[in-house]
């Protein structure tokens, strides 16, 4: 019960003083942490390497052999990409997929693909993009929880399709790539996946690949059918303290799939700094480009990344040209 006496004991006012110093201080320390020059891989040098907190760490060459491991318990073999990315499709051949009236090939926008690649510290990093039906959405994400593999994004890369697909970005990394791939192939088990099949010969498409090229200002090849370009970003792209390759996780890739008389259907995905993206996105829809989804591929990267999917289905050289006006409006070179 409270008196009329006011008055308080020094002792008590000496402890109240010292707590709301303390949670002060608290409250100050990440503003002060976050400040300091010292703790920010942004004010070391580009390149630096070390396992250290902060330090920008590179990746390093690697061959067939020394995924070897990964190869057995992902159950197919990968490739190597740019000596550094060991790369591993997983199309989804189970799945018949209309979108927008276009039966949607699997090397269009229906192809599973993880990524490792190895670093200077003895770690790895695994990204990944993955076709799930949202029948197995929420079981797969679960297996990939249980196992330590992230995800970093879930959108959409068509717009009207049927079955109803979801496109998961993963993310693991830790010093045991064997163990980063069984994670993956946890989440894998919980889908309709098909076993690997030997890739269809090299066949001619009906597309005007001369005229598209000149259009484009760059060189593609052509797979499965289909014909498909690539953009990589200029800068060096970190993920947290991790150099990403050029071309892991950052690219503007177009694949076109022929439709006759030179027609295609387009499901394209362009890469974007924040300043970009408003003009990307004018440029496309100038084009007559529909858009799908405007989302992130990573949580931590620097510089910041956007990326929008889009669809059309139009003449294959119109589109090349469209796609040309927001290639211009980004910072990026043709990947090879």
């Amino acid at each position: 019960m409270m008196t009329g006496d006011r008055r308080q004991d020094p002792d008590d006012a000496r402890a109240i003083t010292s707590r709301r110093r303390v949670l002060t201080a608290a409250a100050l320390a990440p503003v002060l942490t976050v400040a300091s020059p010292a703790t920010t891989a942004r004010a070391l040098p580009a390149g630096t390497t070390g396992a250290g907190h902060g330090k920008r760490v590179k990746p390093v060459p690697t061959g067939l052999d020394h995924w070897a491991g990964v190869a057995k318990a992902l159950g197919r073999e990968g490739n190597m990409l740019r000596g550094t990315t060991y790369h591993t499709g997983f199309p989804r051949r189970d799945l018949l997929v209309v979108s927008d009236g276009v039966v949607v090939t699997p090397g269009l926008a229906l192809g599973t693909h993880v990524a490792f690649v190895r670093y200077a510290d003895g770690s790895t990093m695994v990204m990944g993009d993955v076709v799930v039906t949202e029948d197995e959405l929420q079981h797969v994400i679960d297996a990939w929880q249980a196992h330590g593999i992230e995800q970093t994004a879930l959108h959409k890369h068509l717009l009207a399709q049927t079955p109803d697909l979801w496109w998961a970005h993963v993310h693991g990394h830790g010093h045991d790539a064997v163990a980063l791939a069984r994670g993956l192939r946890a989440g894998f088990d919980r889908t309709g996946t098909p076993p690997a099949v030997a890739p269809d010969p090299p066949a001619p498409v009906d597309l005007d690949i001369a005229r598209m090229e000149a259009a484009l200002g760059a060189k593609g090849s052509v797979e499965d059918g289909l014909y498909k370009i690539i953009f990589v970003r200029r800068e060096t792209v970190t993920d947290g303290h991790l150099i990403l390759p050029p071309g892991l996780g950052s690219t503007s890739a177009f694949n076109f799939q022929p439709l006759g008389g030179g027609r295609a259907a387009l499901s394209g995905d362009c890469v974007m700094r924040a300043d970009e993206v408003p003009h990307v996105l004018k440029a496309l829809r100038r084009g007559g480009i529909k858009l799908v989804e405007l989302h992130n591929h990573h949580l931590s990267e620097d510089p910041r990344l956007f990326f929008t999917h889009f669809w059309a289905v139009d003449d294959g050289v119109r589109l090349a040209r469209a796609l040309r006006r927001a290639v211009d409006a980004t910072d990026v070179v043709p990947g090879g």
